[in-house]
């Protein structure tokens, strides 16, 4: 590409770019930063300046940036093919990626379906949760259930399974009505853990006494519930939303693309409770961070209501241009082979360790509420007052305070609200957790008690 200065640069965003989930007014008067390049755990911008990859570039790099296997198999792939259609055709790497996937995968998922982002794979499940019924000639069970604070993506259908009012309310009138249930958020509530998940639980299964009938399923974030704030499920819950999908059949589909592929300590954070979901959507971190795939996967039983002759119209009218794209699956599958060569998953075990440790002093700052971690995915919930859990208001913007600190202190990472995420790539080491985690501590202080 042709050299060009910051300001050069920073002129033609203002020009011709609208960045999403930006402000932009304020983003352009606030020397925003201008990727050039990443290498291991860093970015680099275009004026040489670097930092530490705090949220794994929006949470979906797990092993580094400019990793030489992961260009090498894009390489190896672009001298065969770019892309052809797998509109009634297929391709090599997306049959083997297909493979690979429902064999790392809770047994109940054997077949896989292709997109291009989480949200796109959260509609395709909508849509085969949807039909499914009406193939099994129940077409009354058209509602979904979710869960309050929930966020599955930005097209409408995940939007309308969302739950966060500040992305989702602007956009009422064109979303479809859904049914809301209480996601646990112990920090929150007033009373004991055990009081908070009985009492998400109760509410869970009154409404599956009252409209289980009409329901065709129900979604849920497993173990953590991600953009809403980083709020960890508590232990045995998520067995239990199982339990209860079963007993009242209604489909249970779990989001998996923020939580899968190592992220919680475990390859998907279904295997922290054994759960066999009807539908799982994954997608960040699948191709290292390089590509756009992402797939839905579901059982042989849903698979089948769709599998008839043409006459029956049981096709399922739903696909993408990109859908199942060679360069795509072909990274995904290298990818999935470093994790196995280099032990991803017992690395994150052991750092969420050492991070579990260096977050302790954080207890000391006064407006830190919470400090809330499963494997590498951490939040940390800022508070005005700490005894009384009093938030800051909105109007003061205190996490994006917080996290434009860090970005002064060498990390960039984004806030949620006023929880400050903490999504390191994976495969990031002790002292670089460390280092990260300091900045982290840094900047709190700074910005919160400065």
């Amino acid at each position: 590409m042709m050299n060009h200065t910051y300001e050069q640069l920073l002129e033609k965003n203002k020009k011709y770019l609208w960045n999403p989930f930006t402000q932009m007014k304020e983003y352009l008067q606030d020397e925003p930063v201008i990727i050039a390049r990443g290498k291991g755990v860093k970015l680099i911008d275009v004026k040489g300046n670097e930092y530490y990859d705090g949220n794994a570039s929006v949470w979906l790099n797990p092993l580094g940036h400019n990793r030489p296997e992961l260009n090498q198999a894009i390489v190896e792939q672009l001298n065969q093919i770019a892309h052809s259609t797998l509109l009634g055709a297929a391709n090599i790497p997306a049959i083997l990626l297909a493979e690979r996937l429902v064999q790392i995968t809770p047994g109940r998922l054997q077949k896989v379906f292709y997109s291009d982002s989480g949200a796109e794979a959260v509609e395709i499940g909508l849509k085969m949760a949807f039909l499914y019924w009406k193939h099994r000639g129940r077409p009354e069970k058209q509602l979904f259930l979710s869960m309050k604070n929930g966020y599955h993506g930005d097209t409408l259908g995940a939007v309308s399974v969302g739950g966060i009012d500040l992305f989702h309310q602007a956009f009422d009138r064109l979303l479809f009505p859904t049914e809301k249930v209480s996601y646990p958020y112990p920090y929150r509530f007033e009373g004991t853990v055990e009081e908070c998940v009985e009492a998400c639980l109760s509410e869970l299964q009154q409404k599956l006494e009252e409209k289980a009938d009409h329901i065709a399923g129900l979604i849920v974030e497993p173990m953590v519930q991600g953009a809403g704030g980083m709020i960890m499920m508590p232990s045995g819950f998520l067995s239990e939303v199982e339990k209860l999908c079963r007993q009242y059949d209604v489909l249970l589909l779990v989001d998996e693309v923020a939580t899968g592929f190592g992220r919680t300590g475990k390859m998907f954070a279904s295997e922290h409770e054994g759960i066999e979901p009807d539908i799982m959507m994954v997608g960040k971190k699948l191709t290292g961070g390089y590509l756009p795939v992402a797939a839905t996967l579901t059982s042989d039983e849903i698979y089948d209501a769709f599998y008839g002759d043409f006459q029956e119209a049981k096709t399922f009218y739903h696909g993408h241009s990109y859908t199942g794209n060679q360069l795509g699956c072909a990274v995904a599958l290298a990818n999935l082979d470093l994790y196995e060569k280099e032990n991803v998953i017992s690395h994150v075990q052991e750092m969420s360790k050492v991070v579990e440790r260096a977050f302790r002093r954080f207890d000391e700052l006064a407006h830190v509420g919470e400090v809330r971690q499963l494997g590498l995915m951490i939040g940390i919930e800022l508070v005005k007052e700490k005894q009384s859990k009093e938030p800051y208001p909105w109007e003061e913007a205190m996490g994006v305070k917080v996290c434009r600190k860090a970005r002064d202190l060498g990390m960039l990472t984004r806030p949620l609200g006023d929880v400050v995420t903490f999504m390191p790539p994976l495969v990031s080491t002790e002292s670089e957790l460390k280092e990260m985690v300091d900045i982290l501590y840094r900047a709190i202080a700074e910005v919160t008690e400065g």
